[in-house]
């Protein structure tokens, strides 16, 4: 269905005349008297009934009114869902507790203004392609992955640093540690369900068990953090890594530790990707809000992969 026929319809509508919704839309009566013959042509009724003083519905073009004006707000609500600057700003981050997402409620508390919505897509590649499809306008990844370059349309810049700290249950041999250094982590089984191999977050993984020495088992099903939580404080030969910016909650009776790791302390970092031609105009507000000075960058004592962009 034409929605200009069924623009001029509801403004022939309204008007009660032709000639007055042909000066509202700026087109001739001719013009209009085309459009709602073909409109009627289509729906094979009669909509209007011409009059000394007008134009008058029908029964048939009163129950076709409110259906009408229903079509013309669906469409520009879903045209305003698209149009840059009147659409909320897509936001993609790596899970709905890490820092990513508490970065981005602080920028939600500081510019409650911008309409926001916030995703979780699947890795780096998933996200890139998002951005220059125009689905996202910006996504936090640990960048850039090895052979994995940004497309030169793709802009980065490192944001936000997130430590490691271990988790472990009550009964774990490391429960009591104030700290722990990466070194007494040798020949601990650390238990990572859901890392899938070729992402960034894999890559990562890969290059601190490497470098240290680290045993990280990623072995069955991924049931959710919930479910991890729960084996972690009932099996005392199991650990966990956890970013020490991540919101855990957990029942009382588990009795869980985070400690934080030390000597070097690894960090997973979070870069900041878009579109170069982005011009959303939250896209700066948000790049100017994460540009605020943040600890730990690069900091002394602090550990990331050699493939990490710099910051």
């Amino acid at each position: 269905m034409d929605l200009d026929t069924v623009r001029t319809f509801v403004a022939a509508a309204d008007a009660g005349q032709f000639q007055e919704a042909a000066a509202e839309l700026a087109v001739t009566q001719q013009a209009v008297s085309k459009r709602i013959a073909t409109l009627e042509r289509d729906l094979g009724v009669r909509l209007f009934t011409r009059t000394a003083r007008g134009a008058e519905l029908t029964i048939d073009g009163q129950a076709f009114l409110p259906h009408a004006r229903e079509l013309l707000r669906v469409a520009e609500r879903a045209a305003t869902s698209v149009r840059t600057g009147r659409r909320p700003l897509r936001v993609d981050v790596i899970s709905s507790r890490g820092a990513a997402t508490g970065a981005m409620r602080g920028f939600h508390r500081a510019h409650p203004e911008i309409e926001l919505d916030v995703v979780m897509l699947f890795d780096i590649e998933t996200a890139v392609a998002a951005i220059r499809s125009g689905a996202i306008d910006a996504s936090f990844r640990a960048v850039a992955a090895p052979g994995r370059p940004l497309p030169e349309d793709i802009e980065s810049v490192r944001v936000l640093d997130e430590p490691l700290q271990l988790l472990t249950g009550p009964a774990h041999a490391l429960a009591g540690a104030r700290s722990v250094t990466v070194a007494q982590l040798a020949g601990h089984r650390i238990w990572m369900p859901g890392i899938v191999p070729g992402t960034e977050w894999a890559a990562y993984y890969d290059d601190l068990v490497a470098e240290f020495g680290l045993t990280i088992e990623a072995t069955g099903p991924n049931f959710g953090s919930d479910a991890l939580l729960d084996t972690v404080a009932d099996t005392p030969a199991l650990a966990t890594f956890m970013g020490g910016l991540t919101r855990l909650v957990w029942p009382a009776g588990h009795g869980l530790r985070r400690i934080p790791v030390t000597d070097p302390t690894p960090v997973y970092p979070h870069s900041l990707l878009w579109h170069r031609d982005n011009p959303h105009p939250g896209l700066a507000t948000l790049r100017a809000h994460l540009a605020a000075p943040t600890a730990g960058h690069d900091a002394a004592g602090t550990w990331i992969p050699g493939w990490v962009i710099p910051r």
